[in-house]
């Protein structure tokens, strides 16, 4: 732990720390906890960058942490020798998000590295997609996707556009962690930055090229222009970026009845119309299903605030009730349903290839194995479904369909190297329209999966643990995990239990030992009988740690109380260690 009483009374006295800064640590001198909680600890990175609570102090999100980080990138990229090829900058709609990409712009320029900074608010996959557009070596996406208003956060993409991994992640963290006086970054003003050609804003031609991209994905167009006008949609960006690409991809591809949550439409830092900005929460849907049952929607979608999650209701006809698709669900039904397309146009290469993360539905692996396609299980974070790609690229082998993960994301194809929440909404909406030809509705799809495929049903627990005896709480319970692997879990036999942080995956019943074959990462998981999982990590990007599981059944309801059981085992097991 730091000296965080000696830190904070130096950014006090240093003339370096603006006078609001200051004043705003003045006002906790009494608060002797909040003043070690803002530093503490250097706020860290995660998964992808910085996330955290926007405020003065090491711990937090401010200009001159914004600063610091993006300098240890600029010592990265000048180390890379890819200092010419300049980095892209795109934020939402959150509180201090344009002033922390000028600020992140300015650090580049004041480096010799040209920043190409949106001219205002854009999505995450069109940041990625901008990257390789653009021939940056990296980009830098001012961001806190989902979390509640009072967070930012600041995600790193390398030069493939997806989120950066090793050796950049690390490489980047050591530059920045060596940077120990923040009065030593380099800055500049916007004049002399476009004096010295180091500061270009961009937009429109971007776009263009995007949308693009994001209507090249279409696999069905027939079906579009055949049920255009009987397919009601209702869409909502959350308060956030998505409103006006997803409405220009929808409408150019011939969807004539998109109905926008007017509440909703706006970008607002403050989400106002939620407690925070989730399109996995029930409540961000309020205000869009009042809407659907008035316009009688076939179909209610949501984004996120950087547009790279997407939410889903579908109507079920029979009962005329809105259910909501998990991200595994919608992700599975978009999956069969472009390789099915495919396979009709005979247009699944034999190197075919889906990826998926490991905490996401096995449900996916029946349905590519169903289209002879090789099923690839990647470590959490769509970076890792990004660099699978990279790697089809680089070696020649593997064709990249579709990828995936629980958290409500998934890409089909690759212009982009992350989620798209963009292309996933025009991919359903086109979903909605072919199955609705054939006297179908997205659910009535989705049961046919099942009857297809099995009942398959994934859920996740998560336990909140904010501050440091949080995070030790979280590591004492990975630590006890690690060191007893549970032989049961819910009356599931456990078969095999795999650690990413030693790489080991361990027969339990022959207690034969192989590699994992993925990086090393703090992440448990136990394959139990019966199709059954369940797989335990710290999140990358809030003060939690998550407990995903999943079964398969025999009908809806089979798989439901199969799933609660297996869910009350969990919260016991994790009870008794707490």
């Amino acid at each position: 732990m730091k000296d965080y009483k000696s830190i904070y009374e130096e950014w006090l006295a240093n003339p370096y720390f603006d006078e609001a800064t200051k004043e705003e640590l003045r006002s906790i001198k009494e608060d002797e906890n909040e003043i070690k909680e803002r530093f503490y600890q250097d706020l860290e990175f995660g998964t992808a960058g910085l996330r955290g609570i926007i405020g003065a102090g090491i711990n937090r999100m401010n200009i001159y942490v914004v600063r610091r980080a993006t300098q240890g990138l600029a010592n990265h990229i000048i180390k890379q020798g890819g200092a010419d090829k300049g980095v892209a900058i795109a934020y939402d709609s959150r509180h201090m998000s344009p002033e922390f990409a000028e600020e992140a712009a300015l650090t580049l320029a004041a480096n010799g590295i040209k920043a190409y900074k949106f001219e205002s608010l854009r999505p995450t996959p069109e940041l990625s997609f901008a990257v390789r557009e653009l021939g940056c070596i990296a980009g830098i996406n001012i961001t806190a996707s989902h979390n509640p208003p009072e967070y930012n956060g600041y995600k790193v993409y390398w030069e493939d556009g997806a989120q950066f991994t090793p050796p950049h992640d690390k490489g980047v963290t050591a530059e920045v962690l060596a940077i120990t006086d923040l009065s030593t970054v380099k800055t500049t003003d916007v004049e002399s930055a476009k004096a010295a050609g180091k500061y270009e804003i961009i937009g429109e031609a971007i776009d263009d090229k995007y949308i693009a991209q994001v209507k090249a994905q279409v696999v069905n167009q027939e079906a579009i222009d055949k049920m255009q006008d009987s397919i009601q949609i209702v869409y909502t960006p959350l308060h956030g970026t998505g409103n006006i690409p997803a409405r220009r991809a929808l409408a150019e591809i011939g969807f004539t009845h998109v109905y926008v949550v007017p509440e909703q439409e706006l970008p607002d830092g403050d989400f106002p119309t939620v407690s925070y900005p989730n399109p996995e929460a029930e409540e961000a849907f309020e205000l869009g299903l009042a809407l659907a049952k008035e316009k009688d929607a076939d179909l209610v979608l949501a984004t996120d605030p950087d547009a790279d999650r997407l939410g889903v209701y579908v109507k079920d006809s029979k009962s005329g009730d809105y259910i909501p698709l998990t991200g595994n669900m919608s992700g599975s039904l978009l999956c069969e349903y472009v390789l099915s397309q495919k396979k009709e146009r005979g247009a699944i290469p034999e190197d075919g290839q889906v990826v998926k993360s490991i905490v996401t539905t096995n449900l996916v692996d029946a349905v590519a194995k169903s289209y002879g396609c090789e099923l690839i299980e990647v470590l959490t974070g769509f970076k890792y479904i990004g660099q699978q790609i990279l790697k089809e690229e680089n070696t020649g082998y593997g064709t990249y369909l579709f990828g995936l993960e629980e958290s409500y994301g998934c890409l089909i194809g690759t212009y982009a190297r992350d989620k798209d929440a963009i292309s996933a909404t025009v991919a359903l909406c086109e979903a909605a329209a072919y199955y609705k030809m054939k006297g179908m509705t997205l659910w009535d799809a989705m049961i046919a999966i099942y009857e297809k495929y099995g009942y398959y049903k994934d859920a996740v627990k998560s336990i909140g643990l904010k501050g440091i005896e949080g995070q030790a709480k979280i590591q004492a319970i990975m630590d006890t995990l690690r060191n007893n692997t549970p032989t049961e879990v819910g009356g599931y036999r456990t078969v095999s239990a795999r650690d990413y942080k030693l790489d080991t995956i361990k027969d339990m019943e022959n207690g034969e030992v192989k590699p994992t074959g993925l990086p090393e990462s703090n992440v448990l998981y136990y394959d139990l009988t019966d199709d059954a999982w369940l797989c335990v990590r710290p999140s990358g990007t809030e003060p939690k740690i998550k407990f995903y599981y999943g079964i398969k059944g025999t009908s809806l309801a089979d798989a439901d109380e199969k799933s609660a059981k297996l869910g009350e085992a969990v919260m016991a097991m994790v009870d008794s260690m707490m």
